[in-house]
């Protein structure tokens, strides 16, 4: 019998070295073990420094032991082919066609990706199955589908017949797989969910707020795995010493709050790169101590060097520093126009919290400022201290918040679609509309409309945008392109080019708002380690290649040389010295350095307090 083990987390916290940790510890174990990544911006290959990409790869060095990296583009391909491929020798040429062009909508991407999912889950291959999934609200989504497709086929059946996929009969299969993998999710026998989190307050919300999530679906097996706990001898100076309490505070919250099978692993004084360093962590994560007791260090020989409470920010030697000339210029408004700016990158790097110090610092200086996120694992309330939702809510003078609700924007565009459509469409044309609007990826469509409100208005002077992690966000840019087509499917043919040709006007003149740098800027949020650096390098080349250039690089938690007083935090800054050198040298933009804070940034006040570092 397989076991499925699926790591999920808040982006940032380890997930995938986590996950490729305990592959490997399956491996060795002499059980047959494939790793699965579900994540657009997977970094697999990265972190066991091999080319793995759309096949299963044997890992170097470790026998039993194959990866995967689930490629959206490459899935979707397959999946095309294996609907269209049947019809090949039956049905004329403009008919393939036709269907070719009904799977090219917003849809198929989503359905293609989950698809290849659920092959894998239905296979028994395998001893263990590993899926290293996307950052927890996508992974939710990625779950939910399974019930939500199975319901929206069943419901197409009884109606017109008709899905954004094509006729029924051609999915009419894939209404049972999908109620397999949902059986199977559920199966705590066979199916086992791993949190991954960090000891901070942030990550504990995330991961209460998931796990609250899957049980209302009825999926309730699941373990924890706290990540990045600092080793209490490593803490001998103020500045950790704090940081370490504030971490032992939270861990103690966990355990209260969660009552599940917990593993505990130490921060390294590097990164976790490569098999041997993954062995490591490996032994570490399934070993029978408790490594988050307070005299337990695995590390070099400490030579404390002088207590400092200073962290002031040291200034790399190299590469062109973002100045609040540069930042001023990058963040403020055109006269009498809307400036939109836009923080990236992977999960976990800061982008909620750097959103938000760049939407105080824009309010400050005047202009009337909107912080939205399209991120479905949002908590820039709990960075505000201020209760966010779907409408906008003003903050401070200056300062409204709003967040993309992807069940409320769903409701909200369906009704808008029907309201605009009756009187002009024969009843059974709109009932066809509505069968269309109700499929999953309805949502995602939904989502960006109200996104893309937000750009096209022009009520506030600057819209800062925190965006979802980078493989996410790609694919919201993907989708006015994808919108235009599903606009031209809702309707009959005849009103099919004036459908289309509205929602591709109208799309076009935010894309060419999203290429004018005058009007947007791009900003990618990073922390100097090599794992999300590919992943934003990446990130950068695919959003230049649709026009759309980056202008500034936001190099997060950086530790200061006054802090780093013994060989653990020396090791660790010296690792971040060569890879901010690198990021210069990679990306050729502006960089700004943003320091590691002592305290979590909670509240105006405290994100206030971090401005000053940026404009001194």
């Amino acid at each position: 019998m397989t076991k499925h083990i699926f790591f999920s987390g808040k982006g940032g916290v380890g997930k995938t070295t986590m996950a490729c940790a305990a592959a490997i510890h399956h491996a060795l174990e002499g059980k047959k073990t494939l790793i699965v990544s579900t994540d657009p911006a997977s970094n697999l290959s990265d972190v066991f420094e091999q080319e793995i990409w759309h096949k299963i790869t044997q890992i170097k060095g470790v026998e039993n032991l194959h990866a995967m990296e689930i490629d959206p583009d490459e899935a979707t391909r397959e999946y095309k082919e294996k609907i269209i491929s049947p019809y090949r020798q039956i049905m004329p040429k403009d008919v393939i066609a036709s269907i070719d062009e009904q799977l090219s909508g917003p849809c198929t991407t989503e359905m293609a990706s989950f698809d290849r999912f659920i092959d894998f889950m239905e296979a028994d291959e395998y001893d263990v199955i590993v899926f290293d999934t996307a950052p927890t609200g996508h992974t939710i989504r990625l779950l939910e589908l399974s019930v939500d497709w199975s319901k929206h086929i069943e419901e197409a059946a009884k109606g017109s017949g008709q899905t954004c996929l094509g006729p029924v009969q051609s999915i009419q299969d894939s209404k049972y797989k999908y109620n397999r993998a949902t059986a199977l999710l559920k199966n705590a026998k066979k199916t086992k969910f791993i949190f991954v989190m960090r000891p901070e307050k942030l990550s504990l919300y995330e991961t209460l707020r998931a796990s609250k999530e899957l049980e209302s679906i009825g999926i309730t097996s699941g373990e924890l795995i706290i990540n990045g706990i600092l080793p209490e001898e490593a803490c001998e100076i103020g500045f950790f010493k704090k940081k370490y309490e504030a971490q032992q505070k939270v861990i103690r919250e966990t355990e209260s709050a969660i009552k599940k099978p917990k593993r505990y692993m130490l921060l390294r004084d590097n990164e976790v790169k490569g098999v041997a360093s993954l062995r490591n962590v490996a032994e570490e994560l399934f070993s029978k101590r408790k490594t988050h007791s307070p005299r337990y260090y695995r590390g070099k020989s400490l030579n404390p060097v002088r207590d400092s409470s200073l962290h002031t920010l040291t200034p790399s030697s190299s590469g062109q520093a973002a100045s609040p000339t540069n930042i001023g210029r990058l963040l403020m408004p055109e006269r009498n126009g809307t400036k939109a700016v836009f923080f990236t990158g992977k999960g976990g790097v800061g982008k909620t919290t750097i959103s938000c110090i760049f939407a105080v610092y824009t309010a400050q200086k005047g202009f009337k400022t909107l912080l939205v996120t399209t991120d479905p694992a949002a908590h820039i309330g709990e960075v505000l201290d201020a209760r966010v939702g779907s409408k906008p809510v003003k903050v401070t003078d200056n300062l409204y918040a709003v967040m993309v609700d992807q069940e409320e924007a769903f409701r909200e565009y369906k009704e808008r679609v029907l309201s605009d459509a009756r009187g002009k469409y024969s009843e059974d044309m709109l009932k066809a509309m509505e069968e269309e609007l109700n499929s999953p990826c309805t949502e995602e469509m939904a989502a960006f409309d109200k996104f893309a409100q937000f750009i096209e208005s022009k009520e506030y002077d600057t819209v800062v945008f925190d965006t979802a992690p980078t493989g996410h966000t790609l694919r919201l840019l993907d989708l006015p392109f994808d919108y235009a087509k599903q606009a031209e499917m809702m309707v009959s043919a005849d009103e099919a080019k004036t459908a289309k040709e509205t929602a591709e006007n109208r799309f076009r003149k935010i894309i060419d708002i999203l290429k004018d740098k005058n009007r947007t800027t791009f900003c990618i949020v990073l922390y100097p380690e090599s794992t999300p650096i590919l992943e934003s390098y990446r990130a950068m080349l695919d959003m230049k290649a649709s026009g759309i250039n980056t202008q500034m690089v936001v190099a997060n938690m950086i530790l200061t040389e006054e802090v780093c007083t013994n060989d653990f935090f020396k090791n660790r800054r010296e690792m971040q010295m060569r890879y901010l050198t690198e990021i210069h040298k990679k990306f050729n933009l502006p960089v700004l350095q943003f320091p590691l804070m002592q305290k979590e940034i909670k509240g105006l006040k405290a994100l206030e307090r971090a401005l000053s570092y940026i404009i001194g």
